[in-house]
Protein backbone atom coordinates (compact mmCIF):
# COMPACT_ATOMS: atom_id res chain seq x y z
CA UNK A 1 0.00 0.00 0.00
CA UNK A 2 2.84 2.44 0.82
CA UNK A 3 4.73 1.86 -2.73
CA UNK A 4 0.98 2.93 -4.33
CA UNK A 5 0.14 6.04 -2.09
CA UNK A 6 3.83 6.96 -2.98
CA UNK A 7 2.95 6.72 -6.74
CA UNK A 8 -0.33 8.36 -6.33
CA UNK A 9 1.06 11.38 -4.51
CA UNK A 10 3.82 12.19 -7.19
CA UNK A 11 0.93 12.71 -9.41
CA UNK A 12 -0.49 15.30 -7.10
CA UNK A 13 0.29 19.30 -8.72
CA UNK A 14 0.74 20.78 -4.63
CA UNK A 15 -0.48 24.25 -5.48
CA UNK A 16 1.15 26.44 -2.44
CA UNK A 17 -0.87 28.89 -0.55
CA UNK A 18 -1.17 32.42 -2.08
CA UNK A 19 0.84 34.35 -0.27
CA UNK A 20 1.86 38.03 -2.22
CA UNK A 21 4.08 40.86 -2.42
CA UNK A 22 3.13 44.04 -3.82
CA UNK A 23 3.50 47.91 -4.31
CA UNK A 24 1.11 50.84 -4.34
CA UNK A 25 2.01 53.98 -5.68
CA UNK A 26 -0.08 57.02 -6.00
CA UNK A 27 -0.07 59.49 -9.34
CA UNK A 28 2.42 62.55 -8.37
CA UNK A 29 1.20 65.97 -8.26
CA UNK A 30 1.60 68.79 -10.48
CA UNK A 31 4.02 71.37 -10.41
CA UNK A 32 3.22 75.00 -9.79
CA UNK A 33 1.89 76.86 -12.48
CA UNK A 34 2.46 81.05 -12.69
CA UNK A 35 -0.85 81.80 -13.97
CA UNK A 36 -0.51 85.11 -14.04
CA UNK A 37 2.05 88.19 -15.35
CA UNK A 38 5.93 87.42 -14.89
CA UNK A 39 7.49 87.04 -11.51
CA UNK A 40 11.05 87.13 -10.87
CA UNK A 41 10.19 83.66 -8.41
CA UNK A 42 9.66 79.75 -9.80
CA UNK A 43 6.92 77.60 -9.03
CA UNK A 44 6.74 74.74 -6.95
CA UNK A 45 7.48 71.21 -7.89
CA UNK A 46 4.75 68.44 -7.25
CA UNK A 47 4.81 66.32 -4.56
CA UNK A 48 5.37 62.26 -5.68
CA UNK A 49 2.78 60.05 -5.42
CA UNK A 50 1.95 57.65 -1.88
CA UNK A 51 4.17 54.88 -1.56
CA UNK A 52 3.14 51.76 0.07
CA UNK A 53 4.70 48.11 0.28
CA UNK A 54 3.57 45.28 1.55
CA UNK A 55 5.15 41.89 1.90
CA UNK A 56 3.65 38.38 2.84
CA UNK A 57 0.09 38.53 2.45
CA UNK A 58 -2.04 35.92 2.08
CA UNK A 59 -5.03 35.99 -0.09
CA UNK A 60 -7.76 33.83 -1.41
CA UNK A 61 -8.22 32.57 -4.91
CA UNK A 62 -11.30 33.32 -6.91
CA UNK A 63 -11.88 36.44 -4.82
CA UNK A 64 -12.17 39.54 -6.30
CA UNK A 65 -9.78 42.47 -5.66
CA UNK A 66 -9.78 45.61 -6.94
CA UNK A 67 -7.02 47.42 -8.80
CA UNK A 68 -6.97 51.04 -8.54
CA UNK A 69 -3.79 52.78 -11.15
CA UNK A 70 -4.07 57.00 -10.00
CA UNK A 71 -3.59 59.60 -12.63
CA UNK A 72 -0.80 61.70 -12.08
CA UNK A 73 -2.07 65.27 -11.61
CA UNK A 74 -2.14 68.02 -13.96
CA UNK A 75 -0.73 71.35 -14.02
CA UNK A 76 -1.09 72.94 -10.10
CA UNK A 77 -3.03 69.58 -9.60
CA UNK A 78 -2.66 66.64 -6.87
CA UNK A 79 -2.67 63.49 -8.25
CA UNK A 80 -4.88 60.61 -7.71
CA UNK A 81 -4.89 57.56 -4.93
CA UNK A 82 -3.82 53.95 -5.81
CA UNK A 83 -4.88 51.00 -4.68
CA UNK A 84 -5.06 47.18 -4.32
CA UNK A 85 -7.67 45.39 -2.21
CA UNK A 86 -8.52 47.18 0.89
CA UNK A 87 -4.69 49.13 0.78
CA UNK A 88 -4.16 52.95 -0.95
CA UNK A 89 -1.40 55.17 -1.17
CA UNK A 90 -2.29 59.21 -1.66
CA UNK A 91 -2.00 61.31 -4.64
CA UNK A 92 1.10 63.46 -4.66
CA UNK A 93 0.81 67.23 -3.60
CA UNK A 94 0.47 69.91 -6.06
CA UNK A 95 3.52 72.39 -6.76
CA UNK A 96 2.59 76.31 -5.27
CA UNK A 97 1.06 78.61 -7.75
CA UNK A 98 2.14 82.47 -7.75
CA UNK A 99 -1.49 83.08 -6.55
CA UNK A 100 -1.17 80.35 -3.67
CA UNK A 101 2.70 80.20 -2.47
CA UNK A 102 2.20 76.95 0.07
CA UNK A 103 2.64 73.69 -1.59
CA UNK A 104 -0.48 70.66 -0.94
CA UNK A 105 -0.37 67.96 1.71
CA UNK A 106 -0.54 64.67 -0.48
CA UNK A 107 1.19 61.16 -0.36
CA UNK A 108 4.62 64.01 -0.43
CA UNK A 109 3.85 67.55 -0.20
CA UNK A 110 4.39 69.69 -2.94
CA UNK A 111 6.93 72.45 -2.75
CA UNK A 112 6.28 76.35 -2.06
CA UNK A 113 6.54 79.49 -4.04
CA UNK A 114 8.03 82.74 -2.85
CA UNK A 115 8.67 81.85 1.25
CA UNK A 116 5.70 79.71 0.94
CA UNK A 117 6.18 76.91 3.16
CA UNK A 118 6.21 72.91 1.23
CA UNK A 119 3.17 70.95 1.44
CA UNK A 120 2.77 67.70 4.81
CA UNK A 121 3.59 64.39 3.24
CA UNK A 122 1.92 61.22 4.40
CA UNK A 123 -1.28 62.22 4.16
CA UNK A 124 -3.09 59.02 4.35
CA UNK A 125 -1.24 59.04 8.37
CA UNK A 126 -0.06 55.53 7.23
CA UNK A 127 3.05 53.66 9.11
CA UNK A 128 5.49 53.36 7.89
CA UNK A 129 4.98 56.72 5.95
CA UNK A 130 4.21 56.58 2.47
CA UNK A 131 6.08 60.09 1.63
CA UNK A 132 7.75 62.84 2.69
CA UNK A 133 7.29 67.05 3.22
CA UNK A 134 8.09 69.49 0.00
CA UNK A 135 10.76 72.07 0.48
CA UNK A 136 10.37 75.75 1.32
CA UNK A 137 10.04 78.40 -1.63
CA UNK A 138 12.86 81.22 -1.09
CA UNK A 139 11.27 84.48 0.68
CA UNK A 140 13.24 87.16 -0.70
CA UNK A 141 15.20 88.77 -3.11
CA UNK A 142 15.05 88.39 -6.86
CA UNK A 143 15.19 85.29 -8.75
CA UNK A 144 13.70 83.42 -6.29
CA UNK A 145 13.79 79.16 -6.38
CA UNK A 146 10.70 77.17 -5.91
CA UNK A 147 10.68 74.45 -3.45
CA UNK A 148 11.31 70.80 -4.00
CA UNK A 149 8.31 68.71 -3.94
CA UNK A 150 9.07 65.59 -1.51
CA UNK A 151 9.99 62.34 -2.68
CA UNK A 152 8.74 58.50 -1.07
CA UNK A 153 12.55 58.55 0.47
CA UNK A 154 13.42 62.33 0.88
CA UNK A 155 11.99 65.44 1.56
CA UNK A 156 12.22 68.14 -0.85
CA UNK A 157 15.03 70.89 -0.63
CA UNK A 158 14.29 74.30 -0.16
CA UNK A 159 15.13 76.90 -2.80
CA UNK A 160 17.51 79.41 -2.66
CA UNK A 161 17.98 82.63 -4.53
CA UNK A 162 19.81 81.19 -7.25
CA UNK A 163 18.59 77.85 -7.54
CA UNK A 164 15.52 75.98 -7.43
CA UNK A 165 14.82 73.13 -4.40
CA UNK A 166 15.74 69.47 -5.80
CA UNK A 167 12.96 67.03 -5.72
CA UNK A 168 13.45 64.71 -2.93
CA UNK A 169 14.71 61.08 -3.88
CA UNK A 170 12.10 58.06 -4.48
CA UNK A 171 12.41 54.57 -2.65
CA UNK A 172 13.81 51.55 -4.26
CA UNK A 173 11.93 48.28 -4.74
CA UNK A 174 13.40 44.67 -6.12
CA UNK A 175 10.28 43.18 -6.39
CA UNK A 176 10.31 43.21 -10.61
CA UNK A 177 13.83 41.04 -9.87
CA UNK A 178 15.65 44.26 -10.18
CA UNK A 179 16.07 47.34 -7.83
CA UNK A 180 13.91 50.29 -9.29
CA UNK A 181 13.95 53.20 -7.37
CA UNK A 182 10.18 54.87 -7.61
CA UNK A 183 8.43 58.02 -6.41
CA UNK A 184 10.86 61.23 -6.73
CA UNK A 185 9.46 64.59 -6.13
CA UNK A 186 9.63 67.47 -8.95
CA UNK A 187 12.05 70.39 -8.95
CA UNK A 188 11.22 73.15 -7.73
CA UNK A 189 11.08 76.03 -11.21
CA UNK A 190 13.16 78.82 -11.23
CA UNK A 191 13.13 82.57 -13.26
CA UNK A 192 16.88 83.74 -14.36
CA UNK A 193 17.35 81.70 -11.28
CA UNK A 194 18.14 77.88 -12.09
CA UNK A 195 15.50 75.16 -11.69
CA UNK A 196 15.34 72.42 -9.35
CA UNK A 197 16.64 68.85 -10.54
CA UNK A 198 14.04 66.16 -10.30
CA UNK A 199 14.33 63.20 -7.40
CA UNK A 200 15.66 60.01 -8.27
CA UNK A 201 12.58 57.60 -9.17
CA UNK A 202 10.50 59.83 -11.78
CA UNK A 203 10.47 63.52 -10.53
CA UNK A 204 10.20 66.06 -13.01
CA UNK A 205 12.70 68.87 -13.30
CA UNK A 206 11.78 72.26 -12.91
CA UNK A 207 12.04 74.97 -15.52
CA UNK A 208 13.82 78.25 -15.49
CA UNK A 209 11.96 79.02 -18.56
CA UNK A 210 8.66 78.18 -19.54
CA UNK A 211 6.72 75.01 -18.27
CA UNK A 212 8.10 72.21 -15.69
CA UNK A 213 8.43 69.00 -16.92
CA UNK A 214 6.76 66.17 -16.57
CA UNK A 215 7.42 63.41 -13.99
CA UNK A 216 7.71 59.60 -15.20
CA UNK A 217 4.74 57.47 -16.17
CA UNK A 218 4.02 55.02 -13.76
CA UNK A 219 6.87 55.61 -11.18
CA UNK A 220 4.27 58.37 -9.15
CA UNK A 221 6.79 61.01 -9.77
CA UNK A 222 5.97 64.46 -9.25
CA UNK A 223 5.70 67.19 -12.35
CA UNK A 224 8.60 69.92 -12.41
CA UNK A 225 7.65 73.53 -11.22
CA UNK A 226 7.09 75.95 -13.78
CA UNK A 227 9.16 79.27 -13.88
CA UNK A 228 8.26 82.91 -12.98
CA UNK A 229 7.39 83.57 -16.53
CA UNK A 230 4.05 84.61 -17.74
CA UNK A 231 1.25 81.96 -17.85
CA UNK A 232 3.82 79.12 -17.74
CA UNK A 233 2.48 75.80 -16.45
CA UNK A 234 3.75 73.21 -13.84
CA UNK A 235 4.58 69.69 -15.35
CA UNK A 236 2.00 66.45 -15.09
CA UNK A 237 2.56 64.29 -12.31
CA UNK A 238 3.82 60.80 -13.86
CA UNK A 239 0.69 58.19 -13.07
CA UNK A 240 1.19 55.68 -10.26
CA UNK A 241 1.74 51.93 -10.58
CA UNK A 242 0.42 48.53 -8.32
CA UNK A 243 2.98 45.76 -8.76
CA UNK A 244 2.25 42.23 -6.97
CA UNK A 245 4.34 39.06 -6.90
CA UNK A 246 2.97 35.94 -6.08
CA UNK A 247 3.93 32.15 -6.88
CA UNK A 248 3.49 30.97 -10.22
CA UNK A 249 1.12 28.38 -9.87
CA UNK A 250 -1.51 30.78 -9.81
CA UNK A 251 -2.70 32.90 -12.94
CA UNK A 252 -3.99 36.48 -12.27
CA UNK A 253 -7.36 38.05 -14.67
CA UNK A 254 -9.12 41.29 -14.76
CA UNK A 255 -12.72 40.23 -14.63
CA UNK A 256 -15.35 42.58 -16.34
CA UNK A 257 -11.78 44.59 -18.07
CA UNK A 258 -10.87 48.15 -16.73
CA UNK A 259 -7.26 47.71 -16.49
CA UNK A 260 -4.17 47.51 -18.46
CA UNK A 261 -1.25 44.79 -17.27
CA UNK A 262 1.77 42.81 -18.13
CA UNK A 263 3.08 39.52 -16.16
CA UNK A 264 6.54 38.32 -16.28
CA UNK A 265 7.76 34.94 -14.50
CA UNK A 266 11.19 33.82 -13.58
CA UNK A 267 12.40 31.52 -9.96
CA UNK A 268 8.58 30.57 -9.46
CA UNK A 269 7.53 33.99 -9.34
CA UNK A 270 5.04 35.66 -11.54
CA UNK A 271 4.90 39.74 -11.56
CA UNK A 272 1.94 41.41 -12.62
CA UNK A 273 2.09 45.14 -13.06
CA UNK A 274 -0.81 47.33 -13.30
CA UNK A 275 -0.11 50.36 -15.32
CA UNK A 276 -3.40 52.07 -15.59
CA UNK A 277 -7.46 51.90 -14.75
CA UNK A 278 -9.76 50.50 -12.61
CA UNK A 279 -11.01 47.55 -12.07
CA UNK A 280 -10.85 43.54 -10.42
CA UNK A 281 -7.92 41.21 -10.18
CA UNK A 282 -8.25 37.45 -9.74
CA UNK A 283 -5.92 34.56 -8.55
CA UNK A 284 -6.82 31.33 -10.28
Amino acid sequence: MTGIFQILLAGVKVIPPLTVDYLVIAGGGGGGANNGVTTLWGMGGGGAGGYRSFTSQTLNPATNYTVTVGAGGASATKGSNSTFSTNSSTGGGQGALRTVSNGSAGGSGGGGSLGGSGGSGNEGSYSPAEGTNGGVGFTSGDNNGGGGGGGAGQAGANGTSSVGGKGGDGTASSITGSSVTRAGGGGGGGNSAAAGSGGAGGGGNGASSGNGNPGTANTGGGGGGGAGTASSTGGTGGSGVVIIKYPDAYTISNPGGGLTFSTSTSGGFSVTTFTAGTGNAQFN
